[in-house]
């Protein structure tokens, strides 16, 4: 059995050390995620190990319950205030915290985690690849509900990785690397088409 908490501290203890080789320039490009540049996404990476529960309640207030408007607007406010280093910092301080998503468990976490790593690696041009076996952890705890939160239009496709036994859907065939897959799975526009 994997110890999953183990492996989330690798993910993310790997992405502390990409991010230690960004330039300048490279914290201030944008991400996959729409409207983020790599500081932001940073900044929303470490916002748990830094939002107390009566701050986090009262932006969520202030962004009408709205978590997607709340976790914008922090990320925007949190990247103004902290220098790369601060935000570096904090992710490295906080490879082992216990946090996890409200119903995701800790493969939510690494799920997290691992996304919004592709998100950096990605649109950088950067070649790292999450291992396989983070990978099929991930796949093995997509649910439907998050898919529809991405809004992705999966209909009438399945899709297949090519580097491990794992497929969704039914329907044409969309074969691809199961990297590609998750982030297609996110609404990420990576350049995969059907």
């Amino acid at each position: 059995m994997t110890d999953i908490r183990s492996v989330v501290t690798a993910e993310r203890s790997e992405f502390a050390d990409v991010l230690a080789g960004l330039t300048a320039d490279q914290w201030d490009q944008p991400t996959l995620c729409a409207g983020w540049r790599v500081r932001e996404l940073v900044a929303h990476l470490t916002m748990p190990f830094r939002t107390s529960t009566p701050q986090f309640i009262a932006g969520m207030v202030r962004a009408g319950g709205k978590f997607d408007r709340y976790a914008d607007r922090q990320a925007h406010r949190d990247a103004a205030e902290l220098s790369s280093a601060e935000l570096l910092d904090c992710l490295r301080r906080n490879v082992s915290h216990p946090w996890k998503p409200p119903g995701g468990g800790y493969a939510g976490a690494l799920s997290h985690d691992v996304i919004h790593g592709l998100d950096v690696t990605v649109a950088l041009g950067i070649d790292r690849r999450v291992p396989l076996e983070r990978l099929q952890l991930v796949f093995d705890a997509v649910k439907p509900r998050q898919l529809k939160y991405f809004g992705v239009d999966l209909n009438g496709v399945q899709l297949q990785a090519t580097d491990l036994d794992w497929s969704y859907g039914t329907g044409t065939p969309l074969q691809r690397p199961a990297q590609e897959l998750l982030l297609h799975l996110c609404g990420r526009t990576t350049g995969v088409t059907r």
